[in-house]
């Protein structure tokens, strides 16, 4: 079955809107590793928006499991990453204004940039994955720049319903298999909920499921610890 990540960026923003100390990202951290999420995933933003420089170093002296850092490609996040040594370093694209991540990276058109990235990260054994949309095109061009692993945005698929969205399914399921292939890893996350991500843990390429404002939210009815397991259940 799939591992779960659990994404902890909204407990930074709730901490963040009233620029005080509560509540602390490491300790949701813990209580999502107790639950039995399988790793812990962030995104240190270049704007510092939730999740600050401290909470970086908080969480890699004190997580047991997997550290995901989701990171801009640019020099600044590439040393952060390699300083701290996450296990793994995910590229994003990133823009300033934008409330969450808009679609993946466009590799295939700029494979030379991503290339010294992706050598740069993994000379410190950092697994590094690309954040792609599910094509083809990107999965081939992230295989030859030397990645480790994609993770396939599932935001398309999230946001549709009825036969749209299982099209967009077959395609997440096709750049599955073709990422599989050519010896990548795969992972995918984003938009993902307590309603849709069944579908998309039973792909049987896909290793790793990056999930977090679903499961955050939950959290503020049910509890962090609760609304972990639930959503394990759900991945199992």
């Amino acid at each position: 079955m799939p591992a779960l990540c659990v994404n902890i960026d909204h407990i930074a923003t709730l901490r963040e809107a009233r620029g005080g100390k509560e509540p602390e990202p490491l300790h949701g951290a813990l209580i999502c590793e107790k639950a039995g999420a399988d790793g812990i995933t962030f995104h240190l933003r270049e704007d510092r928006r939730h999740i600050q420089d401290k909470d970086v170093g908080d969480l890699r002296e004190n997580i047991r499991s997997k550290l995901n850092m989701e990171m801009a490609a640019i020099s600044e996040m590439v040393k952060i990453a390699k300083k701290v040594k996450v296990d793994q370093a995910t590229l994003v694209p990133e823009k300033r204004r934008e409330l969450t991540t808009e679609g993946g990276l466009d590799v295939s058109k700029q494979k030379d940039r991503f290339k010294k990235i992706v050598k740069n990260l993994k000379s410190d054994k950092i697994l590094v994955s690309l954040f792609i949309a599910p094509e083809l095109n990107q999965i081939r061009a992230s295989s030859q720049i030397g990645a480790d692993a994609v993770e396939i945005h599932t935001g398309a698929y999230c946001n549709t319903r009825g036969r749209e969205q299982r099209q967009e399914l077959e395609k997440i399921k096709k750049a599955a298999r073709f990422a599989k292939s050519l010896g990548l890893r795969v992972f995918a996350g984003h938009g993902l909920n307590y309603r849709n991500a069944k579908n998309v843990a039973a792909i049987a390429e896909i290793e790793e499921l990056n999930i977090g404002h679903s499961v955050i939210s939950r959290a503020v009815f049910k509890g962090l610890e609760t609304a972990v397991k639930d959503m394990r259940r759900i991945v199992k």
